[in-house]
Formats: structure tokens, sequence, C-alpha cells
């Protein structure tokens, strides 16, 4: 086993614990970006300029109207922007436009001594437009072969030696929902400027490097003179990876110019209407099975809803057809990606960050398909297993590692659960009730870790023990209530060999660990927990050192459990607290900078292949759930989830991730129906879900009934901080059994064998609907779903 995997006695990784800030949380004295504001003096507050219109060219912006408003300071305009007038990477996001490209987008900023005086001074601007006609849905822009950034093709084997010898050939079309992030704290950031003119930033950011380096360049300064912090995120899932960027920039911006502190927190309608969603996708494909249902061939193209700039889409559609294969060998592929560009808000990473869409084409695929192949959608799903020994590689390339874990934890689910006598029990009762169904489903998910970018696959920390014996660690990963810091408490402390009480943790800065890499692709907890071990390792050799030298022996023999330091085979033993004090006075470094790089990584981005992930994750999940016929209104009966996190770090926290992961799926697939006007009217392109009252989040009521996560056990990854796996976006994708359970009830109202098309998210509507075309079918009526194309 290698160093970084293995674990030393007695660890204080894989101890279940809360959360470290579970306390401060459930009695509302956590702090959270925006509640700074009540502990800094002569505040400014900003409110966008928002233009209410899909599209079209600013002729003119009259802000004086604004300056005569009681208690407005100034409004910040594209003329105060010392440096480059961009909040994006791909610079094709003007922090000021002079053209409005979605409804609502803010081409100017007023800043007032309160809100309502900001609030009045923006209502204030008068923005006059030209309109321009714009594209609101993926269809339009599609048509309009509207598109940009890259268009990656993925190919694998001969794709037309696989159609013709495949016995079975389909063909459709399948178009799903975007979703809203929806964090509890919506996008925040509170600027200063120091004596020397240094600007320190609070920011509700994922990736607080990049927000500095976004900082530096409209402010026209150096990084050096930029510092950002995050204290704590209350939620993120993707949406403040990128787009707190410029919230920012606007705080920094009117701090540099006013000299006074300056605080930009949306409100939840602005963060809406403002700020990105996971993208929604059209998929068009054409798939060849064997005789036995075995894949032989597919053909597909994803086109990705990128909105009005590119943000994080090309790696979004990169990471989505890396993950179309999901748990399936396709022999020979051809799958190309695209992004569409339409007038919306500009999409970026949600949790799973294209994975979740490239797998959700295939799993609806084999759920159409099986009842054409004549298969129960659970042996089809088995027959296509990535296989152990077999030398099978991903349409990319890149070998799959433990595909042994696939068909383990599948079987593990179906004993769990109890599969084959419940779909006896499901059977019976189908067949005595004929207004209610029921139906199980089990999916199954492989999720690549690592960043598809290899340079971001990289971590640092700082760990600094003071002499008396206590210890902080800084890290480069930011705490969105997901467990970070506490999975990085427990690494130090275990890599130390002292009690966890002894280890604190200092807030994510730029000024401690710079060029961090965002807290995102499952990655927080590998990158992050492997720089902190690092650093801890640094110490602890030095320590080791001077232990030997107090207790007379080789430092090769002295171990440091529980925070005393012993000489294996001998009751001598030091202190903690005394080794650091006597390691003071021999003035050994106490201090020490720690850094990860993952090795084995290698992508060609042009050709499409290599090897970007360090592991696979695994899963699989079975769920039950029971239909009205008359309504489409559907309960989730009983979840049962077995799940690969490796050896785990910490078990509450992972088991927590499983879980809240699963329900979020769940929400994307079933419950939230984001609508845009996309008619001719004046409103053209306004965003119609734009509070929690007309956009249905998952919530207590929709939980399942009974909800059993098990860890899979003996999971070791070699190569990997203490033998762990990553745990943030791999469950989220076990929700797909929920998806394809409904669409095996429905189907229950009609005659065996039919397949069906079934709406992305399946909303008690499109449930609705779904059981009618089922019943059509069973009256002789043509079923409107994937067709035979049959060359066999």
């Amino acid at each position: 086993m290698s160093q970084l995997s293995e674990r030393p006695e007695k660890p204080v990784v894989g101890v279940s614990m809360p959360h470290e800030s579970a306390t401060l949380h459930v009695t509302g004295t956590a702090l959270y970006t925006d509640d700074l504001v009540h502990r800094t003096k002569d505040v400014l507050h900003a409110h966008p300029v928002q233009v209410m219109k899909a599209r079209g060219r600013i002729t003119a912006l009259h802000t004086k109207p604004a300056l005569a408003v009681p208690g407005v300071v100034r409004v910040l305009t594209v003329a105060d922007v010392p440096g480059v007038n961009d909040a994006g990477m791909k610079h094709d996001e003007p922090l000021f436009p002079d053209e409005v490209m979605f409804h609502g987008h803010a081409v100017a900023w007023v800043l007032g001594e309160t809100l309502e005086a900001a609030r009045l001074g923006a209502e204030a601007v008068e923005v006059e437009l030209e309109e321009l006609p714009s594209l609101i849905t993926l269809e339009e822009a599609i048509a309009a072969e509207s598109f940009h950034g890259a268009r990656p093709l993925m190919e694998t084997g001969d794709i037309g030696a696989g159609f013709e010898d495949s016995a079975h050939v389909f063909t459709g079309e399948f178009q799903f929902s975007d979703q809203e992030h929806f964090y509890l704290e919506t996008h925040a950031a509170l600027a200063l400027v120091d004596e020397n003119g240094q600007l320190f930033i609070q920011s509700s950011t994922q990736h607080p490097s990049e927000t500095q380096e976004i900082v530096a360049h409209v402010l026209g300064l150096n990084s050096h003179e930029v510092t950002v912090q995050c204290l704590r995120m209350g939620g993120g899932f993707g949406g403040k990876e990128m787009q707190p960027h410029g919230f920012a920039a606007v705080a920094a911006l009117g701090a540099r110019l006013t000299g006074r502190p300056v605080r930009v927190r949306l409100n939840r309608t602005q963060d809406l209407t403002m700020s990105g969603k996971r993208h929604g996708f059209h998929a068009s494909w054409r798939i060849g099975f064997d005789t036995e249902g075995r894949i032989q061939a597919l053909d597909a193209t994803l086109t990705a809803d990128g909105g009005w700039s590119l943000d994080l889409s090309e790696p979004v559609v990169a990471r989505a057809l890396c993950h179309i294969d999901n748990t399936y060998w396709i022999p020979n592929a051809r799958v190309a990606g695209r992004i569409a560009k339409t007038n919306k808000v500009s999409n970026t990473a949600f949790r799973g960050f294209g994975g979740p869409q490239g797998m959700l084409v295939m799993e609806d695929i084999l759920g159409r398909c099986a009842p054409l192949l004549g298969l129960d959608p659970m042996e089809l799903r088995e027959r296509n297993f990535y296989r152990p020994g077999q030398g099978q590689t991903t349409p990319y390339g890149q070998p799959v590692t433990q595909a042994e874990r696939i068909s383990a934890i599948w079987q593990q689910v179906k004993d769990d659960a109890g599969v084959a006598g419940r779909r006896r029990e499901i059977a019976a009762f189908n067949a005595a009730n004929p207004h209610t169904k029921r139906a199980l489903a089990l999916t199954g998910i492989k999720f690549g870790i690592s960043f598809n970018l290899t340079a971001f696959n990289q971590g640092g920390a700082l760990v600094l023990i003071y002499k008396d014996g206590s210890v902080l660690i800084t890290h480069g990963g930011t705490e969105m209530g997901q467990g970070l810091h506490t999975k990085m408490l427990q690494v130090a402390a275990t890599t130390l060999g002292i009690p966890l009480h002894k280890v604190r943790l200092a807030p994510t800065r730029t000024d401690k660990v710079p060029n961090t890499s965002a807290t995102a692709a499952s990655s927080g907890a590998d990158l992050n927990g492997a720089a902190v071990k690092n650093a801890c390792e640094q110490l602890r050799g030095r320590l080791l050192q001077v232990a030997a030298s107090q207790l007379g022996a080789s430092a090769s023999d002295v171990r440091i459990v529980e925070g005393v330091a012993r000489v294996l085979g001998r009751d001598e033993e030091l202190a903690w607290d005394d080794l650091v004090r006597t390691a003071y006075f021999q003035r050994v470094q106490l201090s020490a900078a720690g850094f990860y790089r993952t090795e084995g990584l290698h992508w060609d981005a042009k050709t499409f292949r290599g090897s970007p992930f360090k592991y696979f994750s695994y899963g699989a999940a079975a769920c039950e759930v029971e239909v009205d016929g008359f309504t489409g209104k559907y309960r989730i009966r009983r979840v049962d989830i077995v799940h690969d996190v490796g050896d785990s770090l910490s078990p509450l926290i992972d088991i927590g991730q499983v879980e809240g992961g699963f329900v979020q799926g769940a929400g994307w697939l079933t419950l939230e129906d984001m609508r845009w006007d996309s008619g001719d009217g004046p409103h053209r392109g306004r965003l119609l879900t734009q509070a929690a009252s007309t956009y249905k989040l998952p919530s207590f009521s929709e939980m399942p009934e009974e909800f059993n996560v098990t860890l899979m056990q003996n999971a070791t990854e070699e190569g990997a901080v203490f033998g762990s796996k990553a745990v943030g976006e791999p469950p989220l994708m076990l929700a797909f059994s929920v998806r394809e359970a409904l669409r095996q009830a429905a189907a229950e109202f009609g005659p065996a064998g039919v397949s069906l098309e079934l709406g992305a998210p399946a909303t008690p509507e499109a449930v609705f609907w779904a059981v009618e075309r089922a019943r059509a079918a069973g009256d002789g009526a043509p079923a409107p779903d994937a067709h035979a194309l049959s060359n066999a």
C-alpha cells in the first residue's frame, strides 16, 4: 500500500463525527459573507440596474437621475473600469455590457448608503435600448445554428461495422431540463481597501484564487494586491465556481473608487434571474444491439444550452461525453458535443458537471429500448456492464479499473433490498389495483474523479504548530456545507498522531495558500487532504527526530499516537506538548507548506483521448415508486443505495453526502421544472419560475419513506488520501433509479412490452401523460416512442 493510502495506528479518519460547524449551523451563530457587513463600518450597498429584455443594444445610459436620489453615492459604469471590462475566464462576459444578452442582465450598479437607497437609485437609471432578435429555447438555437465554443467529437471502434453487426437498431431524441442551484445563501461579496490600497474581499466563492484573478484584471492590479477569503458558503453545488467573480469585482471596484467598504448581496429573485443554472440538453441518438441485447454501436449528438456566454460550458460538454457510457461497454461509438448560444443566463457548473446529463441520455435509451428488445430493464443493464479482465476501455480510451465493483455493488443492492421478493409482491399488487401501479428500478453509476483540465489537479495547504502544541491548518478548499473542513481536521490529526481537539482550521484565504483550484469535481478531499497530509508529514518527520534524541532511539522506531511519542517496544514516552516545546527551543521549524499533484493523468482535448480521471467512483440504487393513474401523482416508497467511497475519511459526512446528492438528483429529474417565457410578447426571455413558490424543490415530503444507505466495505482506493474516494457528485446520479421506476410504473398501465417516453423532469403531469400513452398503446393506438429500424 502506498504511503498516501496507508492508515496509521488509531487514526482519527474513519471515525463518524458531526460536521465541524454543525452546532454553529443549528444555533444560527455560523457566520456567512453577508453577516460580516454588520461588523464593518460605513458599508455601501450595491444594487444592479437590470434590463428586462432578452436582447438589445444599449444606445444611451442616463445615470444622473440616480444621483439625485437621497442616499445614492455613486453609479458604477464601464467608464469606471481601470483594467479589463470582463468578469469571465473566456473574455466573453463584459462586467458592464453594451449589449443586453438576457432578460435581467445588469448593465450598471448603484452604490447607496442603504440598500433601499441603492434600489431606488437603480430604478431611476434610464436605459435606452435598441431591441434585437433573441433565441430563448434550445430548439430555436439549433434551428438557427447558433453555437459557440468547441465541438468535441469522441470516437472509438468502427461505428459502421457496429451497426451492420446489430440485430436491432433504434433511434430517438431526448430533451431535458436545466436546474437551479437554489443554495440557501445567495451570491455575496464584501470588499474593503486598506491603507496601502490593497483589497481584501470576503466572497461566497468556490474558487477564491480565480475570484482574486478576475478582480485583479478588472481593477488593473497584480494578484498580490488582492486577497480573497471564503469563510464558508451556505451551499454552492457548482453555482459559485465561476459566477461569484463578477459580483466580487463590482464590490471591489466600488470600494476602490469610494474608499469605503462595499457590499454586494443578491436577493433571491436577482440570484435566480442573473446567475447560471445546470445546462439543459438535447440529445439525438441511434443505437444498435445484438440478438442478446448487448450494445454494438452508439451514434449520438449532445447539445447543451450554454446561455449567452461560454462560462464552463466547454468542459461541461466534455464531461458529458466522457460519461455517456456510464457503467456500460460500448465497443463502437461516435458521440458529438456542441454548445447552443441562447439569450438566457450563462449556464455553469452544477454538481456532476455534465456527467449527469451524459449518463441520463444512456439510462433513458436503455429504459426506452428494453421493452422493444423484450428484456427486463434490469437484465438489459446487467448484460452491458463493463467486465473485469476483458481489457475494456471507455470510448475515450481510459481503462476501466475496478470494473468488478460494478457487479459487486449491483448484487449487494439486490440482496440488501430484497429485490426478487419485492418484485413478486409488486406484480401481485399491480394485478389487484387497476388505478395504482408500483415499480422497482435499479440503476448504477460509474463516475470519473479528477478535473478534465489536468492543471487543476493540484492542491496546497499551510500547517502551523504553535509552541503550546496547538495546530492551525489552512488549505485551498472551500467549505460549502459538504464537510470538507471536517475531513481536513481528521486528516491533520491522523497524520500528526494527535487528538482532534488539538487542531483548528482557518478560513480559506489566497494569501495563505496561493493558486488554488476550485472546490469542485468532487476533488476537494483528494487534493487538499493529500496536501494537508504532506505538510503534516514534513512536520512529523522533524518532530520524530526531536523525540528520538530525547528518548535515545532511532527516529524510525518512534511513533506518535494519540498525542504521545513512544519508542517501539519500550516504556519511555514524551507528551506532544512537551515534544513541541522542546522542538521550539531546539529551533526546529514548526510550519510547513504542503502540496499535492495528482499523478498518472493525461488528456488530449483535440483528439478526445486519454486518461483524465484518477479513478472511478461506483454506486447503485434500487427505488420503488407508486403512481396514481388518475393524476400522475407518485410517492417514493423505498430507496436502497450501496455507494463506493473507498475507505471513508468520515462516514457520517459521507452518508449525508450520499443522501443529499440523491435527493438533489431526484429533484432535478422529477420536480424542478424551470420555465422561460418563449413567446413573442414584451416579457420574452423572462424566467417564469423565479421563486420557491413556482420552482418546486425537493423537501421532507419528497424523501423516500424508507431510505437505506450503505457504504461499500473493504474498498481501499490505492493512491488516494488514506484510501478514500470522492463523494460529492456521484450520488446525485443514483437518482436515475427514481425516474426509471416511474417509467416502469407508468408502463404498467398499458400492455406488456410498451416503450414509453417520459419527460425530464418527470413531474406528476409528465407521468400522467406517460400513463395516458401506455393506456393508448393498450387500445391499439400507435406508440409515439422510440421506433425500431431493424436491419437484422
